[in-house]
């Protein structure tokens, strides 16, 4: 048999080669890339209700006088918010933020919104990345998010500062969903590399709860900052993750 015959063979098995890749990305869930981590506590799973909540309180205009509050309302005390941030505070360069003091929780957290599907300043956050285009600590973070978290960062060290050293043995939470959830990400490495500009904060003390976040830094950084970035994710099967029956988690986001 010919060369020239045996061409069309190959063309075929790759073609199909690439259909049943293409297919089976398609079908791939974040579910098969956790489906070999442990259970979550009830201590883990904690704060993440919570933080929630705070996170869907940024979209509110004004906290005293709410407009889509979820049953029992947002957990926030409006006199210890420190203040709230827009896209037109931030020229742009990030999406609308909420700094607050948790006086019960001895923690304080920085809550980003998610994507704002009006607001061309997101898409632009979005879309401004390469592969390989930022690198950070031997990995490569989303070049986009990278420059949203350190507008922040720039915006609000000193006001963290001050904030950690009047309330010493609190923990600094970067909170997030969607859009704001990796910006939030960006924020924990940012404060995790740059300790001293936030007056020496321990590593222990930093954290980040990422609700829904998209892929935003290599493999090697997630791994490395494991300690300190949470990332929730819900999926149909998400109960064999964690102990907690799902009536419980949904009463504790809404009630």
């Amino acid at each position: 048999m010919s060369i020239a015959c045996c061409l069309p063979v190959v063309e075929c098995v790759y073609c199909l080669a690439c259909t049943r890749w293409v297919w089976q990305r398609c079908l791939h869930t974040t579910g098969y890339d956790s489906e070999t981590w442990g259970l979550a506590s009830s201590g883990e799973f904690e704060p993440v209700p919570r933080l929630c909540r705070f996170i869907l309180a940024v979209y509110e205009d004004d906290l005293e006088t709410p407009q889509w509050a979820p049953p029992g309302g947002y957990g926030i005390e409006p006199r210890w918010v420190v203040r709230r941030r827009t896209p037109e505070h931030a020229q742009g360069r990030a999406p609308t933020y909420l700094l607050y003091v948790d006086h019960r929780h001895a923690d304080v957290v920085l809550a980003v919104r998610g994507m704002d599907m009006a607001k061309e300043s997101d898409y632009a956050v979005l879309l401004d990345n390469r592969i390989g285009q930022a690198g950070f600590d031997g990995g490569y973070v989303h070049n986009g998010l990278l420059k949203a978290a350190e507008w922040v960062l720039d915006a609000e060290c000193d006001a963290l500062r001050d904030l950690l050293a009047t309330n010493p043995g609190y923990t600094l939470t970067f909170a997030g969903h969607s859009l704001g959830s990796g910006v939030a990400a960006m924020l924990a490495l940012l404060a995790v590399r740059d300790r001293e500009r936030l007056g020496g904060v321990e590593r222990r003390r930093i954290r980040c709860f990422a609700m829904a976040p998209p892929r935003c830094m290599s493999l090697n950084l997630a791994v490395r900052y494991a300690d300190v970035i949470n990332s929730v994710i819900l999926q149909d099967d998400f109960l064999p993750r964690t102990d907690i029956p799902l009536e419980d988690i949904i009463k504790s986001l809404f009630w």
